[in-house]
């Protein structure tokens, strides 16, 4: 790497960790750490959400996947755009609504718990282990990424660059929680745009035009082409099914519990929207020319074979003088740190508020649960690199994994949770429990029906679960039923 892509890079980390020293300053409840204390525009939470939800997957595992595989990839992408739509359009206004309703809930399962009346105290810790459980595979799958970047961009052997990658990524979630994480979620989000932008525009110009592109595709391979190549409907279905994860993603679905007002979530939807659908294409597009330039009879020499996932980045250091190049590395590295931070800032939540006060002291000050929360974050953090520390993870197999756990584990709960009022302490736990092991168990067979993504037979069964506990239970109590009224009414 060369002197001035390196000062860039670090001149953008040095920013980041500015920005966390920032809103250090500012937490000083558990609320402002791991919610912002409710005071997140429409913009900041639209591109913090998008910025959290794509992280390293946008720039090397979707352009990897449709680089391997042609545009018959691009049915996850296709999934994940209607899913986030509806969650934007369904679940934004009740959840932010129904979260402030339930005793001013600042996490998902505070949420559950309030929502319910739970005085057992079981949906929180249930939900807490699942959240716990599936994180430690996401933040992994980000580490995972981030090592690929140090490892390809500065020659690090993979172990070091995994280190590298995690010391930054924890330093800035660890001073700053929410706020810090959301803020530079934001940027992040800006930078990853305009890299996947840019890249593809000036890689197609390299190649001599899209018609060009698309002859040079064809002959390496026709079916690269073709949306429908090897695919079956079980594998249209499973790629389709991504989209029903939105609706669980803790990470994702706090955004609207922090925005500011109700009357953000529209502007928050079309902005969240517009930077996904474009930057979901401009992935594409960077996976697909990738076949052109590499492969067919562009100027690129061929990738070897594993490093699939890094013709992002390869891009990025052949199209681009290295000032400019320091800049789309670095958005490489922002996609990652912003999942992660949000990652981490979720599960350290689940231990401070869920764990810690819930279980163990729940006279604990405000300053000690921050500072539960910040220690969960480097505990949290270890485990995962744990995870990442073989140099064989692929970043799309982690992310699926983790993508279908919380969804098939939550999805159904909160949509019941907010649309239906017979739902029941016992429905819900049912609902989570089951879908949870569903997809966990499903993950571990193959062939036939059981290739289908264990996303969709987890949510599936986790919401028949729902309904049938629910109405073999006794109807909720008249509290319970008169919040779910008054948050129906209001919206």
């Amino acid at each position: 790497m060369s002197i001035p892509t390196l000062l860039t890079f670090i001149i953008y980390l040095i920013g980041m960790l500015f920005i966390g020293f920032i809103f250090y300053r500012l937490t000083t409840n558990l609320s402002d750490y791991v919610l912002g204390g409710r005071k997140l525009g429409g913009g900041v939470a639209a591109l913090s959400a998008g910025a959290s939800d794509m992280s390293s997957w946008l720039l090397l595992g979707l352009p990897g996947a449709i680089f391997m595989y042609g545009m018959s990839e691009i049915w996850i992408a296709i999934g994940l755009a209607i899913g986030a739509y509806l969650n934007w359009q369904y679940v934004a206004r009740p959840l932010r609504r129904y979260t402030e309703t339930a005793n001013d809930s600042i996490t998902i399962p505070d949420f559950l718990e309030n929502r319910f009346r739970d005085r057992t105290k079981v949906l929180r810790i249930v939900s807490a282990i699942f959240i716990l459980i599936f994180f430690a595979f996401y933040t992994s799958s980000g580490l995972v990424g981030g090592a690929r970047l140090f490892e390809s961009s500065f020659g690090l052997p993979y172990e070091n660059a995994l280190w590298v990658g995690a010391v930054i990524i924890i330093s800035y979630t660890f001073l700053g929680g929410f706020l810090a994480v959301s803020w530079t979620d934001f940027f992040q989000g800006i930078l990853m745009f305009l890299a996947l932008i840019v890249v593809p525009v000036i890689a197609i110009s390299e190649i001599g035009g899209w018609q060009q592109t698309v002859q040079y595709a064809g002959e390496v391979d026709p079916t690269h082409l073709d949306v429908f190549a090897g695919m079956n409907v079980i594998a249209i279905i499973s790629l389709l099914a991504w989209g029903l994860g939105y609706f669980g993603q803790p990470h994702i679905i706090t955004r609207f519990m922090a925005i500011r007002s109700e009357k953000e979530i529209p502007k928050a939807r079309l902005v969240g929207m517009t930077w996904m659908v474009l930057g979901l294409l401009g992935a594409i597009f960077t996976g697909f020319i990738g076949i052109a330039y590499f492969t067919g009879g562009g100027p690129g020499t061929e990738i070897a074979e594993g490093s699939e996932e890094t013709v992002f980045i390869i891009f990025t250091q052949i199209l681009f003088n290295p000032w400019v190049a320091g800049f789309l590395l670095a958005a490489i590295l922002a996609a990652i740190m912003s999942t992660i931070d949000s990652q981490l800032l979720v599960s350290s939540s689940a231990l401070a508020e869920d764990f810690y006060k819930g279980l163990l002291r729940p006279s604990a000050t405000e300053r000690e649960l921050v500072w539960v929360g910040r220690f969960g974050v480097l505990g949290i953090a270890l485990i995962a690199i744990l995870l990442a520390y073989s140099p064989d993870s692929t970043i799309l197999d982690l992310v699926g994994y983790a993508w279908a756990g919380f969804g098939a584990a939550f999805g159904p709960v909160i949509i019941f949770s907010l649309f239906w009022r017979r739902m029941t302490r016992w429905g819900a736990l049912a609902g989570m429990v089951v879908g949870g092991v569903t997809m966990i168990l499903w993950a571990q067979f193959e062939g036939g029906l059981f290739d289908l993504y264990e996303i969709l037979p987890g949510f599936v069964f986790g919401m028949a679960a729902i309904v049938v506990v629910s109405l073999i239970d006794k109807e909720p109590n008249q509290d319970i039923l008169d919040d779910y009224d008054t948050v129906h009414e209001k919206i």
